[in-house]
């Protein structure tokens, strides 16, 4: 799996955290705020893969582009960027060493929570090189 940082998903997101549009949820709520798969494709009917990407922070090349399987890490509802969800795609992407996606996500966390907090996935990046 050739899973990679999808730069225009993270973009995509940077502007909705500086735009406000965050949910400040606890670690452990994304199982209950994620979109159900009927939400997830009642969007791609209504708005196409193309925008359903951009709540991704992964991208794995090697599927087909009109898929669900291509995107990976989501980060929000459609709506708002969750902060439960960018913890998540942190630990994991940190889990399977995905760490442009680790970064981008601690980044993310970073503007969410408004102060510095461990670079962790920086320092792993530096290590690994």
């Amino acid at each position: 799996m050739a899973v990679k940082l999808n730069k225009r998903a993270y973009d995509f997101a940077r502007a909705r955290v500086r735009e406000g549009r965050v949910v400040r949820d606890d670690r452990d709520a994304w199982s209950e705020h994620q979109p159900s798969t009927q939400e997830e494709n009642a969007f791609i009917a209504s708005h196409g893969f193309d925008e359903y990407g951009k709540w991704h922070l992964g991208i794995d090349d090697e599927k087909p582009e009109d898929t669900k399987g291509r995107y990976k890490f989501p980060y929000g509802d459609f709506k708002k960027v969750h902060r439960c969800a960018v913890l998540s795609a942190e630990s994991r992407a940190g889990q399977f060493k995905h760490f442009d996606i680790e970064n981008a996500a601690a980044r993310l966390h970073e503007m969410i929570d408004g102060k510095k907090h461990r670079a962790v996935a920086r320092t792993r990046q530096s290590v690994h090189a």
